[in-house]
């Protein structure tokens, strides 16, 4: 597998952290957003979004993190990172949607971008959108919680949490009172395969 990635991106850790937890091998190449190598015609060729991540195997090119992360699930399903009864799976790709379609489309490189350029608030959208996505989060891993989001094993909603939190530190939102979620945080950072996955330790950190 090649795996196309960038460090400090959110969507690229979330697969990076299923990787290792998986135990799975993969070539990297990575593509620093802040300079643009994403939009390289050679990458575009195989992403015509031009974003990371993407996997290039088995003869093909998935893009989207949930759509690898469901592929990772389906290919390499040991161990697994959704429960096994359907009430349970749902309710992780419940966390999962919160997460990657309601919090991060509002908080990526294009649109913080976008929001500089236009004279915006910043500081205010973000806390705004990432704050109240993750007010209804920590409720749902409140109440379906037993040690990681969902449960007492990762599942991919907490590939998503990670993340998340990181990003919303990065982006001033203030998170310390959201108790559920910094429990998951801290005790999934003692797993060696999350902690290893972390953007801090990737090579190419700064």
């Amino acid at each position: 597998m090649i795996f196309h990635e960038y460090w400090r991106s959110g969507a690229a850790w979330r697969v990076r952290m299923a990787l290792g937890l998986k135990g799975l091998t993969v070539t990297s190449v990575t593509h620093d957003l802040r300079t643009g190598e994403q939009r390289d015609a050679g990458y575009t060729a195989l992403n015509p979004q031009g974003l990371v991540p993407a996997i290039e195997a088995d003869g093909g090119i998935i893009t989207q993190s949930l759509a690898i992360l469901e592929w990772l699930e389906e290919t390499h399903p040991t161990p697994p990172l959704l429960p096994a009864e359907p009430m349970a799976r749902a309710q992780v790709r419940s966390m999962c949607g919160l997460i990657a379609c309601d919090i991060h489309p509002l908080q990526n490189l294009r649109v913080q971008q976008w929001l500089k350029a236009e004279g915006a608030d910043v500081a205010a959208w973000n806390t705004r959108w990432i704050g109240d996505g993750l007010v209804a989060l920590d409720t749902l891993v409140a109440a379906q919680g037993g040690g990681f989001c969902h449960g007492g094993t990762p599942t991919m909603a907490d590939c998503l949490l990670l993340p998340q939190l990181y990003s919303a530190r990065r982006f001033g939102v203030e998170v310390d009172g959201f108790k559920a979620l910094l429990a998951v945080e801290a005790r999934a950072m003692t797993v060696p395969a999350i902690a290893a996955s972390h953007p801090e330790r990737h090579p190419d950190a700064d």
